[in-house]
């Protein structure tokens, strides 16, 4: 009987931290909400969208990284054989075949060129393995041009390749290996040979297209345009796209114009979501999200979200008498349920946040909170995007 009683103590007091932890949790959340007197956040132009026109362009090229401690490509490798075969006769040395080399890699050679990168500037590269290759640690690509789609060469890569993992074998059997051995860098290994040229404006406007679409944003955007610069500069055309006049004070100067334009501070939107990642189990939750009554059994846990109606009396006095009128409100109570873990209730609001608090106290993993959100989301109870990953 002792024991007993001492275990349904011990029960109770942990779930009465776990009440108070919780609630401690939802009062500094509150407390830093816009609905408690925090400003609602802004960006920058620039941090929310982009000048149609400037943008980067992709590059890729075909190369070879030698100097490999044996793991390179294998015979086995006919692109390996052809492209050295190719590379000794570019500089007169022709061989008809070769043998087993093991120290040569074919690689594919990639590259982002940036807005308004000049002639002779150095960009980062990119390197991964085509063949059978074991490793590309020690190796050096040899000088590679790089195409974009139009098949002209922007910049030529070469140099020495940095590579974040190892691969160890002993009598051909991998033994250990860390990360991605086929995979590396060159910091700063391609030098720029052609420019592409940034086409910003058209004739006297320019168009800036939202980072993320959304018809709010995009109207706000166009308003603070027009209360801050001049009055009808700008103009939402949907939602992702704002079409701004330049003035004609800055017509000869465009750059000091998109400066000035780029400063100017707009509070986003954005629609609640709710992103879930079953491979790792992380589970990211918008503010906006709520969840309507429902109640959801998963394994031993049980979730649920309830209404539940509170009365108090509002006093007046009129023409001497005192009359008391009875109001009634209702808020949402959340309670979870597993086994061997007291009930907890909530007298807060059925935020979907509190509940994957909830579930985190009494020792849920991440992939039954998944399921639990996929299940509300079925039932129609989830107000706002699930989006799975």
């Amino acid at each position: 009987m002792r024991t007993w009683l001492n275990t349904g103590l011990a029960r109770l007091n942990t779930g009465l931290v776990l009440l108070l932890i919780f609630l401690t949790t939802v009062f500094l959340f509150l407390s830093t909400s816009p609905a408690f007197g925090q400003e609602p956040l802004q960006l920058r132009v620039k941090d929310l969208a982009r000048l149609e026109g400037v943008r980067e362009n992709q590059l890729t090229g075909l190369g070879l990284v030698v100097g490999l401690r044996g793991t390179g490509d294998s015979s086995r490798s006919e692109a390996s054989m052809e492209m050295v075969l190719n590379f000794l006769a570019r500089y007169g040395v022709p061989v008809e075949r070769m043998g087993n080399l093991r120290n040569v890699a074919v690689v594919a050679v990639s590259a982002e060129l940036p807005p308004f990168t000049r002639g002779g500037d150095r960009i980062d590269v990119h390197v991964s393995s085509i063949g059978d290759a074991k490793s590309l640690s020690g190796g050096t690509l040899l000088q590679t041009p790089l195409t974009s789609a139009d098949g002209k060469v922007y910049a030529v890569a070469q140099g020495p390749l940095v590579i974040g993992g190892y691969a160890v074998y002993r009598n051909n059997e991998l033994r250990e290996v860390k990360n991605h051995p086929t995979m590396g860098a060159i910091p700063r290994g391609a030098l720029v040979e052609r420019e592409v040229p940034m086409e910003f404006l058209r004739g006297e406007t320019v168009r800036l297209v939202l980072n993320r679409p959304d018809f709010t944003t995009a109207g706000r955007l166009a308003a603070v345009i027009n209360e801050r610069i001049q009055p009808g500069l700008a103009e939402a055309k949907d939602g992702s796209l704002v079409e701004v006049k330049v003035p004609a004070a800055y017509l000869e100067s465009p750059v000091e114009f998109i400066t000035a334009l780029e400063a100017l501070p707009v509070t986003p939107d954005k629609v609640a979501r709710v992103v879930i990642n079953e491979r790792t189990g992380t589970v990211v939750i918008d503010e906006n999200v709520r969840v309507s009554p429902v109640a959801v059994a998963h394994g031993s846990i049980t979730v649920k979200v309830m209404e539940e109606g509170m009365a108090y009396y509002r006093y007046s006095e009129e023409e001497g008498e005192e009359t008391a009128e009875a109001l009634v409100m209702t808020r949402d109570r959340v309670a979870v349920e597993e086994k061997e873990v007291p009930m907890v209730a909530l007298p807060a609001g059925a935020s979907l946040e509190e509940i994957v608090e909830v579930l985190n106290m009494i020792g849920a993993n991440p992939h039954d909170i998944a399921a639990i959100l996929i299940a509300i989301d079925q039932a129609g109870a989830l107000h706002g995007v699930l989006e799975i990953q």
